[in-house]
């Protein structure tokens, strides 16, 4: 529940977006090189060099030989960037041609002088990878062992079964992890380091993407926060973490404003992610001001785009009164129960914030966990503002529920907002550290305290 002071705060450090990309994942690859001397004098020659990329597209490249006499020197290049240190000479692609397709070829050409012989060279790589004329096999890797490795490894794709999440051994999970604050203002606090930190060192099992639609978010540029959040769905897939997208609506409260947007975004996330089984959609934040009869609507509207795409995802339904269960606007969970949505693979979202949400929100989720498959995709240590002095004894009655229920988790947030629900302290993210007791807050000491323990997830 960002409230209006935390936006406010974080307004003011808009960042410059950047696109976050994962290292590509290992596939088949190799290369051929056709070196062929087209004329040659006294002292010098000119040779076309054509490189082919035999593996998966490739976009940027270098292509690197070894000159085999000490007399041999590049005199200039051409159709890439040309470069020599001792008897190593180096072929960058250039803008025109950075990206090979598989089969594709890039034709370069270069001058050279010699004293002595001059022998054709010898050791062609491209990126590293023998240029061999043949296709080389990354080295196969063992599957990991039943409750072993990284928490998409041990529990591959999740499904709703019963009011449970559970994993491919159809036995009850419980998702422990953060959620980024908005994208558009702390971009710089989501890296290689930080996320590396979160599934290493916090052990995290989920990696919570708030895309804030309005307040210079989605609306501002679809295209660009599309592939941001994209680039954080291929960062946690690299690590190992479930990556839940998060349609960020909150201003105004009807997700029925943002439909047609929801429509898009989630057409374009579900076809890339398709065959992804570590992603969650979370459709609508924190519906507010509206009926439960709107957001049903809304939701049985965006589910079949995403259904066409992805037919086994586990999505994930924003609930009333700010995700809970209604109980911020007076009502409860019987609505839902009485009413659900006309979908199969679902689970209904629920928000806290430990200091202002006490005793009969626990007692309304303790009900509704019992006829509702329940993920509560946000939550906060302090008050519904985002602001004020951490409740601890508040925060560990929740978790301990939480787990006692197996009902997963993200928490608000992993950022260096300054606002007391942030997990760092301010000006952490513009650094390399984000697990030290010197950068985390009060809130982020007890979150990686709790979430770092381990998992136990069942297999059998």
């Amino acid at each position: 529940m960002k409230r209006l002071l935390a936006l406010l705060a974080a307004c003011a450090m808009i960042l410059a977006p950047t696109v976050l990309l994962s290292p590509p994942a290992a596939a088949a690859t190799g290369c051929k090189v056709d070196y062929t001397v087209t004329s040659q004098w006294e002292g010098g020659f000119q040779a076309g060099v054509k490189v082919t990329n035999l593996g998966e597209p490739i976009t940027g490249w270098a292509l690197k030989f070894t000159m085999p006499d000490a007399g041999q020197r590049l005199v200039q290049g051409w159709n890439a960037t040309w470069s020599q240190s001792g008897s190593a000479v180096s072929a960058v692609g250039v803008d025109w041609n950075r990206t090979l397709s598989t089969g594709a070829p890039a034709d370069l050409g270069m001058v050279g002088s010699f004293t002595g012989a001059n022998p054709k060279p010898t050791a062609f790589t491209l990126n590293g990878v023998a240029c061999t004329g043949s296709v080389e096999e990354p080295p196969p890797v063992d599957p990991p062992l039943p409750g072993t490795g990284t928490p998409v490894d041990v529990n591959g794709e999740l499904h709703v079964c019963g009011v449970h999440l559970c994993n491919q051994y159809d036995r009850p999970v419980q998702l422990r992890g953060m959620s980024t604050h908005g994208i558009q203002w702390f971009s710089k606090c989501y890296n290689t380091a930080s996320v590396d930190a979160l599934a290493k060192d916090w052990k995290s099992d989920l990696l919570r993407v708030a895309m804030y639609v309005q307040e210079g978010g989605y609306e501002t540029d679809p295209a660009g926060f599309t592939s941001r959040v994209n680039g954080l769905v291929d960062m946690a897939e690299a690590r190992g973490m479930y990556a839940m997208i998060d349609f960020h609506t909150l201003t105004p409260g009807d997700p029925n404003h943002n439909l047609d947007r929801a429509k898009t975004f989630f057409a374009s996330v579900a076809a890339r992610n398709a065959d992804k089984k570590h992603v969650i959609y979370e459709i609508a934040n924190e519906p507010n001001g509206v009926s439960w009869t709107a957001i049903k609507n809304y939701a049985e509207q965006v589910i079949p785009v995403i259904r066409a795409a992805d037919p086994d995802a586990v999505i994930i339904v924003g609930t009333r009164g700010w995700s809970s269960l209604g109980v911020s606007d007076g009502s409860n969970e019987s609505e839902v129960v009485d009413n659900p949505v006309r979908a199969d693979n679902i689970m209904y979202a629920f928000h806290f914030y430990a200091a202002s949400h006490k005793d009969s929100y626990r007692a309304t989720l303790s009900r509704a966990a019992s006829r509702l498959p329940l993920f509560v995709t946000e939550f906060g240590t302090v008050s519904a503002t985002g602001g004020g002095a951490m409740d601890r004894a508040s925060t560990t009655a929740w978790l301990d529920l939480l787990d006692q229920l197996k009902i997963g988790y993200a928490n608000w947030t992993y950022s260096d907002a300054d606002e007391s629900s942030a997990a760092f302290r301010p000006g952490t993210c513009n650094g390399g550290d984000y697990s030290s007791s010197g950068v985390l807050t009060e809130s982020g000491a007890l979150l990686k305290n709790r979430i770092s323990t381990p998992d136990s997830f069942p297999t059998g």
